[in-house]
């Protein structure tokens, strides 16, 4: 199962994969901003009596990351990324500071680093690492195969794709990779993006004017 729920001002979409043999999961963007939002994610994985084994980012922006330090300290993991966003941790503050979010910098979190290719188990699950960069470094997308899904976070949107006009962005690069590392899944494969509203392989692929 995937759980989806949505943060901050940002409205960012923050995931719980869901093993449900096991009850183990893994947090996928947590972007909790307000207290309540933190009491959310937590309370429901203490409803459902889930052990979390994995804190995943797709990737560093502060938007996305605005609850990391919390889930951290509270599930005493590290956060598991892709080494290219480390920069962006350590700059979270000062992009916070623009962006209205108030979080510290984030540069001595715990990382455990992860690459493309890579194979997360999470309880009986497992989750594919897919680098995807281009709209930052460090970009991954998360394919739980057992789901069918993909997790996009910034990369791909429903009909479009991730702004790359921030420092480290790449237009030729992410529409590169988003047709090598994600068009190339099946066709019933859906996409849970980091903002916005679901859609699955097969539209994308034929009506995303970014990458037809």
């Amino acid at each position: 199962m995937i759980k989806d729920f949505t943060f901050n001002h940002f409205e960012v979409n923050c995931y719980l994969i869901v093993d449900n043999a096991t009850k183990q999961c893994a947090i996928v963007d947590p972007a909790c901003e307000a207290s309540f939002e933190d009491a959310q994610l937590t309370q429901y994985i203490e409803r459902e009596q889930l052990h979390v084994t994995h804190i995943l980012l797709t990737h560093a922006h502060v938007d996305h990351i605005a609850g990391l330090r919390q889930v951290c300290r509270l599930y005493n993991l590290p956060v598991t990324m892709h080494a290219d966003g480390r920069k962006l941790l350590r700059q979270a503050e000062a992009y916070g500071a623009v962006m209205g979010f108030a979080v510290d910098n984030m540069g001595d979190l715990d990382v455990a680093e992860i690459n493309d290719n890579d194979i997360i188990k999470v309880g009986e699950l497992e989750v594919e690492c897919r680098y995807v960069p281009g709209h930052c470094p460090g970009s991954m997308c998360f394919v739980v195969p057992q789901e069918k899904a993909v997790i996009t976070g910034d990369a791909l949107f429903h009909f479009s794709i991730g702004r790359t006009d921030l420092p480290g962005g790449d237009y030729p690069t992410l529409v590169e990779k988003l047709k090598e590392r994600v068009l190339t899944l099946p066709d019933d494969y859906r996409v849970l993006p980091g903002h916005g509203i679901v859609s699955i392989i097969g539209k994308e692929r034929k009506y995303n004017s970014f990458l037809i």
